[in-house]
């Protein structure tokens, strides 16, 4: 009888998003005339723009033509024409990456998960709590111990190390994903110290780093010096281009990233996890790929960010609602996501079902990214403009009905 990875027992038993499609199940069969507005699970609602369309049809177009076809890409990395379209881009917010150093996948959250396989169950995870629940889950499965960083309200979630604890790997994402914080240069500069004082990697997720308006941001956390001795950064055309449904993304593993294996001798990052790759994953298709290289084009950047655009006002729509409301939250400004304290000090998931019965506008509760999220809730901006209107209307009359 096969044995079973009993890690996977240690999971919660749903995922967070699956609980939360269960209760709007439920309620949409006890009320089935409620009009839901839906801003929970952070997908985009735009279409891609056509400049990155037309490029999909042409590389499509060349897969239908014997002297154009396209099989298995030889490096496995990724096509030259869109490793090179990263670097440039890299570069023109003044972080240093070449070419080689990135590889191209279907999306941040699978190399997020599978990074993993690289490193020893052994290593202790450190964890900014709350956190996007991968970081945690795909840990768990490995059965490796997790130890957290609190992000609270007295920190503007953005936790910082403690120099007193060790750590072997380290997640950090930012503009964060739940909360919507950003860390600055100064912040970034500590937790690359801190993990060359603890011989760490940092597993950086900037999948958010387009909605950064403000130039003191990093958008990298290659714009730190040093960076590249102790940092893994993982990206994705999710957010920044619409590509939710189309799954393309891209993981820099710098030269400079080395480790020291059990017998001594120096090993390189990039090298053992492109021998990963090159053994469980086949690469992103062609179609897709030239869709990706045409969204940092001159016309694709500009075409994307009208989208961005259209989405930060959405932010700011929600932010300017709880300002009003005097509702404590953070994001909203270079960043997507509005993170707000319940009213009344009410509980994440009690908010989330008097939200649902009394306004039918769906969120995302903090409790769901870990303890610190407790009494918080997650609002996402990527709704139709007349909708997010709407749910604040509804919303507005909700919490000043709470407050009086």
């Amino acid at each position: 009888m096969p044995q079973l990875n009993e890690n996977f027992l240690r999971l919660e038993k749903n995922y967070l998003f699956i609980n939360i499609a269960k209760k709007i199940k439920a309620f949409k069969e006890a009320v089935p005339s409620a009009d839901i507005i839906r801003m929970g699970i952070g997908d985009v609602t735009l279409p891609i723009p056509p400049v990155v369309i037309e490029a999909m049809k042409k590389g499509c177009d060349e897969m239908g033509v014997k002297e154009t076809f396209r099989g298995y890409e030889d490096s496995g990395a990724g096509y030259d024409f869109l490793r090179e379209a990263v670097s440039g881009y890299y570069k023109s917010f003044g972080a240093d990456v070449a070419a080689d150093e990135i590889r191209i996948n279907d999306g941040a959250k699978s190399d997020c998960g599978n990074i993993v396989d690289i490193f020893g169950n052994d290593n202790v995870i450190l964890v900014t709590d709350p956190a996007y629940p991968v970081y945690v889950d795909s840990n768990l499965m490995c059965g490796r111990k997790i130890i957290y960083a609190d992000s609270n309200e007295e920190n503007g979630f953005a936790a910082m190390p403690d120099y007193s604890v060790h750590a072997d790997i380290i997640y950090l994402c930012s503009p964060n994903n739940p909360t919507g914080s950003v860390y600055t240069r100064e912040q970034l500069e500590v937790w690359v110290d801190y993990a060359k004082k603890n011989n760490a990697v940092i597993i950086y997720d900037s999948a958010y780093e387009a909605f950064i308006t403000d130039p003191a941001v990093p958008r990298s956390i290659y714009c730190i010096e040093g960076a590249k001795e102790v940092a893994i950064e993982m990206c994705s055309l999710s957010k920044t281009a619409g590509f939710t449904g189309m799954r393309c993304g891209y993981t820099v593993v710098p030269e400079a990233l080395k480790v020291i294996a059990s017998d001594g001798t120096e090993v390189s990052v990039a090298q053992i996890w492109g021998r990963r790759q090159g053994s469980k994953f086949n690469g992103v298709s062609y179609p897709v790929q030239c869709a990706a290289a045409a969204v940092f084009t001159e016309e694709g950047l500009r075409q994307i960010h009208e989208n961005i655009a259209y989405y930060q006002e959405n932010a700011r729509i929600i932010a300017d609602t709880m300002t009003k409301l005097g509702v404590k939250f953070t994001g909203g400004i270079n960043s997507p996501y509005i993170w707000f304290k319940c009213p009344n000090g009410m509980g994440s998931w009690e908010f989330f079902d008097l939200m649902l019965e009394k306004i039918a506008v769906v969120g995302t509760p903090g409790a769901g990214f870990g303890k610190n999220g407790e009494g918080w809730f997650r609002l996402t901006a990527f709704g139709d403009r007349q909708r997010t209107i709407e749910a604040m209307e509804r919303f507005s009359g909700l919490v000043s009905e709470m407050t009086k």
